[in-house]
């Protein structure tokens, strides 16, 4: 509507504005690169993504993006999908992506850990006891890698006064070596 400087009004003209239904699927973009890789026995760390939407807003729709990583498994060599899904709230389902998740071969070694002082002393005459020893592997679960140290006392001659050495040695199933791990045994009179 508009009239002019002596009041004369023109005829009023109308635009006729349809709002249909919203169409545009959201979109989805990953964070990080979109193949990542992980060492066997690892925590799988999700790096995220966002997601675009012309009526949602970038924020509700971020929000609303379901991420499914329960194909991963962490003790298996391979690689796995991560999905990343999301519909707007008209309906409008985004494209999926995916995220590929390689698992690696397992290069870290266990590490043993000594029950009781590193320096035991007896009496000669006595009886060697033996205090053990624990394992922590980032793939192999307690008891199960405990189970495998290999634990040498031979060295000590419990009727000799002396010094003498215990070795404690694993492997993981992986063929990965922890550091040897010693005891001091001091035979005394």
């Amino acid at each position: 509507n508009v009239s002019d400087a002596a009041g004369n009004p023109a005829l009023q003209v109308t635009r006729t504005v349809s709002v249909t239904a919203d169409v545009i699927a959201p979109v989805i973009t990953l964070e990080g690169a979109s193949t990542v890789s992980m060492q066997a026995g690892s925590s799988y760390v999700e790096l995220g993504a966002t997601a675009t939407d012309n009526v949602d807003g970038d924020v509700a729709i971020t929000a609303a993006i379901v991420i499914d990583a329960s194909a991963i498994n962490n003790l298996v060599v391979g690689d796995y999908p991560v999905t990343y899904n999301v519909s707007d709230a008209a309906g409008n389902p985004a494209l999926q992506v995916t995220r590929t998740v390689s698992v690696t071969a397992d290069v870290t070694a266990p590490v043993i850990t000594l029950e009781g002082a590193s320096t035991v002393t007896m009496q000669a005459g006595s009886s060697y006891v033996e205090l053990g020893a624990t394992v922590t592997d980032n793939v192999d679960s307690d008891p199960v890698i405990t189970a495998l140290i290999v634990i040498d006392s031979s060295a000590v001659i419990t009727t000799v006064v002396g010094s003498y050495t215990v070795t404690y040695n694993v492997t993981d199933t992986a063929g990965n070596v922890a550091v040897e791990v010693t005891r001091t045994v001091d035979v005394t009179p």
